[in-house]
């Protein structure tokens, strides 16, 4: 592989913008190539990010030879699809959160992947945060006892975008749940496992839209209680509690620049800020995965992934959560 890596972005929008704009910030990587199905997107996104390729198919981009790996920043509902595409043209892929709609989805993902030989990781970026790493390591070695208690919401006012955005689009796969109910999820994932039994109950728009979302996971000695919401804000800190201390991410935990950890009154906060706007650590990673030639994250791997949507698929079952193009 050259000296820098080169990307290609899959879905120019705000979402890809943020990303780029870290991706800038990391020396060994290229933009290389951008792709929309409407060419003056992906013309003015290349003007931005002085970005040499410019393609109005996704197709097109894939069979360029242009870069060495995407980033697809589309809409849910295309994930599987243009992952699939790119990993067949040899491609490694790193897919936005979720990696697919439902287990399934993210099953044929993974066995493209392994077809090919080539890497593929859902990209959660909060895994590789810097502060969420730290606090991983803190409750692995038993920094505040035996967990008892965890919290952690998200959510923001979405019931005013458009009726054709992402968020309120059924067709699209809309709803709180897999754009931000996912990180909530994540974090009880990442620091309890998976949980014995889950309780999940939902409220819905108009059109069928899922606009927000309670859930609880049961644990042999612990519980989950998580949130997440498109009708109004929330605090969004989350706590993580034990036999013996207390950990807190601040407000917006998922893209956390500190912790604090409190025992017997105790409090102390660690400052980790964050390079741009918090991609950097997981481009970082994955610029290690392919220089060592791995196939999947030994931190967020492809039964990772498959973990996470299970837990969405059984809340989406107890919540009676559908997409109209699913059977």
């Amino acid at each position: 592989m050259d000296s820098k890596i080169k990307w290609g972005i899959i879905g120019p929008g705000n979402i890809a913008k943020k990303f780029a704009s870290d991706l800038l910030l990391v020396e060994d990587a290229e933009i290389s190539a951008v792709a929309s199905r409407r060419r003056e997107k992906a013309e003015n996104f290349a003007k931005e990010f002085n970005v040499e390729h410019v393609f109005d198919s996704y197709e097109a981009l894939f069979a360029s030879k242009t870069v060495d790996i995407v980033y697809i920043a589309t809409p849910h509902n295309f994930h599987k699809d243009l992952s699939i595409q790119a990993m067949r043209h040899g491609l490694a892929v790193l897919c936005e959160k979720p990696a697919g709609i439902n287990q399934g989805e993210v099953q044929e993902m993974i066995q493209v992947a392994q077809e090919n030989q080539v890497f593929f990781m859902e990209g959660l970026w909060s895994r590789f945060n810097p502060s969420i790493q730290k606090v991983k390591q803190l409750v692995d070695e038993g920094s505040i006892g035996e967990l008892g208690y965890l919290h952690a919401d998200f959510a923001f006012y979405g019931l005013d975008r458009d009726a054709d955005s992402r968020v309120l689009n059924p067709n699209l796969a809309s709803g709180s749940l897999l754009d931000i109910g996912i990180y909530p999820i994540f974090l009880a994932y990442l620091l309890m496992g998976k949980p014995n039994e889950i309780h999940a109950v939902s409220n819905f728009h108009p059109n069928g839209t899922e606009v927000q979302t309670s859930m609880i996971f049961q644990y042999p000695k612990s519980q989950a209680v998580l949130y997440s919401g498109i009708s109004s804000n929330s605090k969004m800190e989350a706590e993580i509690s034990g036999s013996e201390g207390t950990l807190f991410l601040k407000p917006r935990w998922h893209e956390a620049s500190a912790y604090t950890i409190d025992k017997k009154g105790v409090q102390e906060t660690v400052e980790l800020p964050i390079q741009g706007i918090g991609f950097v650590y997981e481009i970082e990673h994955v610029h290690h995965c392919l220089r060592k030639q791995l196939l999947e994250s030994p931190l967020w791997s492809h039964q990772h992934s498959m973990d996470l949507v299970k837990l969405m698929d059984t809340i989406r079952q107890k919540a009676g959560i559908k997409f109209p193009f699913e059977a």
